[in-house]
């Protein structure tokens, strides 16, 4: 039987552990990108991606991780909340088992890109894509068409293509929020990520190493607007207050990326489809973007899968319906609730009193420690 032909647009980390995930497959697989190169450009990109456990499972089984050094591991996350008078710390989760694993964006593309260089059926294509049909299942570059049984598209968030494939309907939500990062090196004992629900917005903090961690501080646009020239100091300030005030702190490159919710109502059109911020953009808050894209990778390369062991044709199977019909609602679960978390957050003086009673009860109860738990970790419906 001919190897059936798969295509995956974009070589941002959705793109790559898609390819990864699906490489040793019976399939032929074209992975193509437009960036100046493949093999540095990661090198540009200082963000960090946190990566649950069970995940993390699913990356070390694609990728046989033999470099576990690249990964922070962690066994504790602490949750802070600024009232009035203090900064309480409602709520920690701890345990022997990991909770956590953070990474360097640029060294998780690197990891997965020498993963597939190992991979004989599939061809990584420095050539820009012109145009995509749905309906004929082909991609057309330069002059040439070349034809495929399903299309998967990894393109962020903004891409052209997505409007024909998934159109414009959404839940969608514009928070007036920015979100704030960047990555800092200091002299302090930061061991285990923490959560700042601060009165400016929530921060997290993500270390990565012994010496550096990143941060995301998600602040309402006005307030960026009135301080931008100050931000800075403020951040440094904020954050000597947070982990020492004798803390020596250095930073990198300040960047700002725009917050808003918005869920898309449709995943897929005949034998092509959208993964990543196409289909699902969400606040920062829980860490949980990539989480749900890890998730959504899985659950395809297993369809995939199955149909292939069957010895049935991907090409307008049910694939991508079943894997639109078991993802969106989890997806759409995650991102309302991390929305509503964030709203709930929002610090007003009103309902302070009321928040401060609730969330010093919070740490004494089991249940929903246990499950909030389990739920971060591997969703829903595992």
């Amino acid at each position: 039987m001919k190897k059936q032909k798969i295509c995956i647009i974009g070589d941002g980390l959705a793109g790559l552990t898609t390819a990864l995930s699906l490489v040793d497959l019976p399939l032929s697989i074209d992975l193509f990108y437009r960036k100046q190169t493949i093999k540095t450009s990661h090198k540009q990109d200082k963000r960090t991606t946190a990566i649950s456990n069970s995940n993390f499972h699913f990356i070390k089984q694609i990728t046989s991780i033999k470099e576990k050094n690249i990964f922070w591991s962690c066994k504790k996350i602490k949750l802070f909340y600024q009232n009035e008078k203090e900064y309480l710390n409602f709520l920690n989760y701890d345990g022997s088992n990991y909770l956590m694993h953070i990474v360097e964006n640029f060294k998780l593309k690197k990891l997965l890109l020498k993963n597939l260089a190992k991979r004989k059926n599939i061809r990584l294509i420095k050539e820009p894509v012109k145009k995509i049909s749905s309906n004929e299942n082909y991609v057309i570059l330069k002059n040439k068409r070349f034809s495929y049984d399903m299309i998967i598209l990894c393109l962020g968030n903004n891409s052209p293509f997505y409007e024909e494939i998934v159109g414009q309907r959404s839940i969608f939500n514009n928070s007036e929020e920015v979100a704030i990062t960047t990555s800092v090196k200091h002299n302090a004992l930061i061991n285990y990520p923490s959560q700042y629900f601060l009165k400016e917005g929530p921060l997290a903090i993500l270390p990565y190493n012994k010496n550096n961690f990143s941060l995301v501080w998600s602040l309402n646009k006005k307030f960026l607007i009135d301080n931008e020239k100050n931000l800075k100091f403020l951040l440094k300030e904020k954050l000597k207050y947070l982990i020492g005030t004798k803390t020596t702190i250095y930073f990198d490159k300040l960047m700002k990326f725009p917050i808003y919710l918005n869920l898309k109502k449709k995943y897929y059109k005949n034998n092509t489809v959208v993964l990543g911020e196409g289909i699902h953009a969400i606040h920062p808050i829980a860490g949980q973007g990539f989480n749900l894209v890890l998730r959504d990778i899985e659950k395809l390369t297993k369809l995939i899968k199955k149909n292939l062991e069957l010895g049935l044709e991907i090409r307008d199977s049910f694939i991508l319906q079943d894997f639109s019909n078991s993802r969106k609602p989890e997806n759409n679960l995650f991102g309302l609730g991390v929305d509503l978390t964030n709203k709930f957050f929002k610090y007003n003086k009103i309902t302070n009193p009321i928040k401060n009673m609730l969330l010093k009860n919070i740490s004494n109860n089991k249940i929903i420690k246990k499950y909030s738990k389990s739920i971060s970790d591997s969703g829903f419906f595992s």
